[in-house]
């Protein structure tokens, strides 16, 4: 098995002496830091390869931290890396406008090593987890997806897939249909959220009520049910 290689993070800053200082602490770290002194190189950097992580200054000469922030969101590639701000400028207002701009920590200058390498271990783990719920969704989502056409195909072979309503009459709201709906593509909940501009959380409690209308207690067992009854558009 071979070693996990450590994680590579980008530092712009225009100030030499901070930004050999910030590298030596990090690489002292275990991290392998690749360096910037303004944001134009900076961005030419993330071009060739995309760091885990990008530590920047604010007040920089042509193309300040805000703009390069911004310049990063607006780009589908760099939207959810993390992003920490390293600046003198601690003012209230100056620290608002840097989370709204889009960063995800904010340290003033001058700050403690220690804080910065555990905000980097911190949103790197954090970034890890995300990814590896995406993998899981996405696995999970595969699945029920083949569960799903599996049934849909012996329903089929059965020719049962136009068959009449159940004589037990189930009355569904607009908004369960829709979800069962989606719910009978294969689609998980956060999906399902995504599509219908909601929250998981309520996609969970229409799910939920679907499966106590239907006396079901699992996905497949209601796009089962859903599909021999006529229940799905």
């Amino acid at each position: 098995m071979t070693e996990q290689e450590p994680p590579k993070l980008l530092l712009v800053d225009d100030e030499p002496g901070l930004r050999e200082a910030v590298e030596a602490y990090l690489e002292d770290e275990g991290f392998i830091v690749e360096v910037a002194s303004n944001a134009q190189q900076g961005w030419e950097l993330m071009q060739q390869e995309t760091p885990m992580l990008v530590i920047t200054d604010i007040m920089m000469p042509e193309v300040n931290g805000y703009q390069f922030l911004e310049q990063l969101r607006s780009d589908p590639r760099f939207k959810s890396l993390p992003v920490i701000f390293l600046t003198a400028k601690g003012m209230t207002a100056d620290r608002i406008k840097g989370y709204e701009t889009g960063c995800d920590a904010y340290l003033s200058k001058p700050f403690d090593p220690d804080e910065l390498v555990a905000i980097v271990k911190n949103l790197l783990s954090r970034r890890e987890t995300s990814h590896e719920g995406d993998s899981e969704d996405h696995s999970e989502l595969s699945a029920i997806s083949q569960q799903i056409a599996e049934i849909k195909t012996l329903l089929g072979q059965q020719g049962q897939s136009k068959t009449t309503p159940s004589p037990i009459k189930i009355d569904l709201t607009p908004r369960e249909q829709s979800i069962l709906n989606l719910v009978a593509e294969g689609l998980m909940n956060k999906e399902i959220a995504r599509r219908l501009d909601t929250s998981v959380r309520n996609v969970e409690k229409y799910v939920s009520r679907l499966f106590s209308k239907t006396g079901t207690n699992s996905r497949t067992e209601l796009v089962r049910f859903a599909l021999q009854h006529g229940l799905t558009e």
